[in-house]
């Protein structure tokens, strides 16, 4: 019997991911589930408030390079299961450490500087459960797995978008010090700063322009995934990337909080995901995406 447990956590906190786990069947949306509810509970972890989370992050890291006793009654059950998963569909572990580098990066303040480093961020975060992803929908074209993680990071710089004002709360600024005229500092985003509004309202435009470059090429490798993937996969991303079209139709008024995508909206973009089970090439990964992405997991020079 299948434990209900990782659906649950995915109803509850990936509302998008669970609409489309929908069409992917039973097996393939456990799997799924599965791996969303570990990436969730580092995630949660990095942003809770527990005293010890640093030591227990590197902890997770270390258990990743090294055999666990899963029988074991302190074991961590999330640990437990995604291990027994990455065994069972052949997920790279050296993916799962970079997402826990991605994490423990997330404990000092964060001030982004550069593009390059936002988008290894995002690859940290985001295109290493892409990857991941990869192998549990049975995908055997190794050429799947850059697509794979350009879906990734497109969705982490929607995330951006929409929690801008969230981030700097918790001390994070993810929007690259040098797309600012004027120097924009965490505090500045926290507390709303009349002069800054319209410059990180800019940065937004500017982050959500990025993400499109990104799931325009995720949207071309889809058709790299086995049919019954294909569908819901296409529906994740057409759901993912409308938050940032929603974020666009506010003006980009991050200082109101983060949006949603409404449920009419949903069954419309589902619709318009049958198109991508039509027959059609898929061209060479443009290699330019990758570039400051060199020596990260899952990414070939071309």
């Amino acid at each position: 019997m299948k434990n209900p447990q990782p659906l649950k956590v995915l109803a509850r906190h990936g509302k998008s991911f669970y609409w489309a786990s929908f069409f992917l069947g039973s097996t393939l949306a456990n799997r799924a589930a599965r791996l969303y509810e570990f990436c969730r509970f580092v995630d949660d972890l990095a942003d809770g408030d527990l005293p010890n989370r640093q030591e227990t992050l590197k902890d997770i890291k270390a258990s990743l390079t090294s055999n666990v006793d899963t029988n074991s009654a302190s074991a961590i059950p999330e640990l437990v299961s995604f291990l027994d998963l990455a065994q069972h569909n052949n997920i790279p572990l050296n993916a799962a450490k970079e997402l826990l580098d991605g994490m423990l990066q997330d404990q000092q303040k964060t001030e982004v500087k550069t593009e390059a480093e936002l988008l290894r961020y995002c690859h940290a975060v985001a295109g290493t459960v892409g990857l991941m992803m990869c192998r549990i929908l049975n995908c055997k074209q190794e050429r799947a797995d850059s697509f794979a993680i350009d879906l990734g990071i497109a969705m982490q710089l929607t995330n951006i978008s929409r929690d801008v004002l969230e981030d700097a709360q918790m001390g994070r600024r993810y929007l690259p010090a040098n797309w600012f005229e004027q120097k924009v500092t965490i505090e500045d985003i926290a507390q709303q700063s009349l002069q800054c509004k319209q410059p990180v309202s800019d940065a937004i435009a500017r982050l959500l322009a990025l993400s499109e470059q990104y799931y325009a090429s995720a949207l071309l490798g889809i058709r790299l995934l086995p049919f019954r993937s294909r569908f819901a996969i296409a529906i994740a991303l057409r759901v993912y990337r409308q938050i940032g079209w929603v974020v666009r139709r506010n003006r980009f008024a991050w200082w109101k909080g983060r949006v949603m995508v409404g449920k009419t909206e949903k069954i419309l973009l589902s619709f318009r995901s049958l198109t991508e089970l039509l027959p059609r090439h898929v061209p060479d990964h443009k290699a330019s995406l990758h570039k400051p992405l060199l020596g990260l997991a899952g990414v070939h020079c071309h």
